[in-house]
């Protein structure tokens, strides 16, 4: 399966990841860099150095998202134990002895991290309208953080693509109420 290291606890919360994320991570980093030399017209340190930062942000924006779900699952009392960094994303790992849940706690679980993400979007697209286009790399970076935390995070988690809050949304919100 996916082998997994310890990267730190948050209380009873493990973060974790897998090597393929580390690699995926610097293949990250480096598309980063290319899109700042090719796209943007940046320096080569600078690129290299904002394609550094970018990769720093998607990891915070997706820990983040994660962190939401986290909280909306301890509020439920069916909380999460583990948050994995699988490839590019991550992903909530709950309790294998977790017992049969209502419908309600799956959608309340699943509805903790776009809301995080949506909140994080606006604030980086602020930041960046607040700096100006002339603040050069600051202003690409949190024009990019705003926008990754508002699209893909935000209102893109809603789209079922299986492994998404949209998927669980999805497959729970018929059966609210069911015993």
């Amino acid at each position: 399966m996916w082998r997994k290291f310890p990267i730190t606890q948050i209380g009873e919360l493990a973060i974790t990841s897998t090597r393929l994320a580390v690699l995926c991570s610097l293949l990250l980093w480096l598309l980063f860099a290319l899109l700042g030399i090719f796209v943007f017209e940046l320096a080569l340190g600078t690129a290299v150095f904002g394609g550094l930062l970018a990769t720093l942000l998607h990891w915070l924006s997706s820990l983040l998202h994660q962190l939401g779900h986290a909280w909306a699952a301890r509020r439920t009392d069916y909380p999460m134990r583990e948050i994995r960094l699988l490839h590019v994303l991550s992903t909530s790992i709950y309790p294998r002895d977790e017992p049969s849940l209502p419908a309600e706690i799956h959608i309340k679980r699943a509805l903790g991290g776009p809301p995080v993400s949506m909140l994080l979007g606006l604030i980086g697209l602020g930041v960046g309208l607040a700096i100006g286009d002339g603040g050069g790399l600051w202003y690409l970076l949190a024009i990019f953080f705003g926008l990754e935390n508002l699209l893909v995070f935000g209102l893109g988690a809603f789209i079922p693509l299986g492994f998404t809050d949209g998927s669980t949304l999805l497959e729970w919100w018929p059966k609210r109420g069911r015993a």
